[in-house]
């Protein structure tokens, strides 16, 4: 993680308890000629605009006090929205049972992505369901090798 998302975070955090938010990502990104600092926040019934603005609001005072960064930079704050990421324990806990995507570093059963039931977590591997034509296999993947996880939206 870099130092600047690690910085936001750290101002972000006190924010969020405050009004019962959870953090879900910071991300700081180069898009063309502009850079973007991102922060999504969620909670268990997801997040209204107001409190995006709320927090845009208090995190822009406290990025302004410090200026921390040197580039010019668009603030965005908002919900991770369907297809959340998932990072931390909680996250994967919270997913069992629903539709998720997940990409490996390397392949499993010769494949590299996965789509489908996550089973079960245990915080070592995870158990997913995965619909291959008309068969559902079961697929045991180990957390350290996921590139990348986040829910599916599913339209089946």
């Amino acid at each position: 993680m870099s130092k600047i998302n690690e910085l936001v975070e750290t101002l972000v955090t006190p924010i969020l308890d405050d009004l019962d938010l959870e953090l879900v990502e910071v991300e700081f990104a180069k898009e063309g000629s502009n850079w973007f600092l991102r922060v999504f926040i969620d909670k268990e019934a997801g997040v209204d605009i107001e409190e995006c603005g709320i927090v845009s609001e208090r995190l822009s005072e406290k990025l302004d006090e410090l200026d921390p960064i040197q580039q010019n930079y668009f603030l965005e704050v908002s919900s991770p929205g369907a297809e959340r990421p998932l990072k931390k324990e909680r996250d994967f806990l919270k997913a069992i049972g629903k539709n998720v995507y997940i990409k490996t570093y390397e392949p499993i059963d010769g494949m590299k992505e996965f789509e489908g039931i996550l089973e079960s977590y245990d915080g070592i591997t995870l158990g997913v369901a995965v619909k291959i034509k008309t068969r559902k296999k079961n697929v045991t993947i180990p957390k350290e090798k996921v590139a990348k996880a986040r829910l599916a939206v599913s339209f089946s």
